[in-house]
């Protein structure tokens, strides 16, 4: 008989705290800074829906692709008994993975939206009897404590998002990961990979400008939460290519001299004609950065998956 567990190791008001320090630090700063984490409030989530069915915007599409190919290749190489799947959302593309792991008892989603992983749960569970879903509230980049579940276990991180971390963040990151893994578990790693550079700013800068509304979002979230005065359309969405570091920054540019307050922080941010804020770094990767950062924290990559055009890869890994 199916079962839904549902344990919170997130603080009930970690998230207040978190958004409140992230602005403070990022707005007095130079250059200025935002987490893209801000962007997901519920407008924003709807908006990021639409941008993954833009044509223009590739990623998704790639790994889905990938992952009706290979899901049986997938399940084959893990042999799964518990799924654990980090920043899990919606858990759409999940069950593409759960249909092809016949051995599956326990789904594990961790999430910082208590109402997406209720919302996903109910659905999962309405069509597969038996599974065990134990929902966890957390930030997954902050450690975690899991349950105690069948092994073997595949920890699935999809998306492309571990390319919103930064080269020291992602090493901190896959070495928590690395401690999740015992002997037989394995890392299910989506990475966007690095393309024709006018392809890529494309997927960051639609003609229907909801990327850009996306963007500019985290302005609205700001401004409801600690009751900031920015005008979203004092801004214009920037999306460029760092050859150097092979990423994507998304960034919002004053249009002319600005001053915004922030009563919740006591705060005064003046913004010089533009001046910009970084709100999103998006790394692309090749095999070989892949294998390497893996490498960096005693994980090896065994299989690489790509679609057929060679945009995106999922990327098998075992703990060494």
């Amino acid at each position: 008989m199916s079962r839904f567990l549902l344990t919170r190791t997130l603080p009930e008001h970690a998230t207040d705290a978190a958004l409140r320090a992230d602005v403070l630090h990022g707005l007095t700063r130079t250059p200025k800074t935002l987490p893209p984490k801000w962007f997901y409030d519920a407008r924003g989530s709807e908006l990021f829906e639409e941008i993954t069915t833009l044509p223009e915007y590739y990623p998704t599409r790639a790994e889905r692709e990938i992952l009706l190919a290979r899901a049986p290749e997938i399940a084959a190489a893990t042999g799964a008994r518990t799924l654990i799947e980090l920043g899990s959302g919606s858990s759409e593309k999940t069950r593409l993975l759960l249909d092809s792991l016949p051995e599956l008892a326990s789904y594990v989603p961790v999430d910082v939206s208590e109402s997406a992983l209720r919302g996903a749960a109910t659905s999962l569970l309405a069509d597969r009897p038996g599974l065990e879903v134990h929902a966890i509230v957390a930030d997954f980049t902050g450690g975690m404590v899991l349950p105690g579940t069948p092994g073997p276990r595949l920890v699935a991180f999809l998306g492309g998002t571990i390319g919103n971390l930064l080269p020291a963040e992602r090493a901190a990151f896959l070495a928590s990961v690395r401690g999740l893994l015992a002997p037989g578990d394995a890392l299910l790693l989506g990475t966007d990979l690095v393309k024709d550079e006018s392809v890529l700013v494309r997927a960051y800068d639609d003609a229907a400008g909801v990327t850009a509304a996306f963007n500019k979002n985290v302005l609205t979230v700001i401004n409801r939460e600690l009751g900031a005065d920015f005008a979203p359309d004092a801004f214009d969405h920037v999306a460029l290519w760092d050859a150097e570091n092979e990423w994507i920054e998304m960034r919002l540019r004053a249009r002319s001299a600005l001053t915004v307050k922030i009563p919740e922080l006591d705060l005064v941010v003046h913004f010089a004609p533009g001046e910009e804020v970084r709100t999103e770094v998006s790394a692309k990767f090749r095999q070989d950065r892949v294998r390497s950062e893996l490498a960096a924290a005693r994980m090896e990559l065994t299989h690489w998956w790509t679609d057929e055009a060679g945009r995106f890869a999922l990327t098998h890994a075992t703990a060494v």
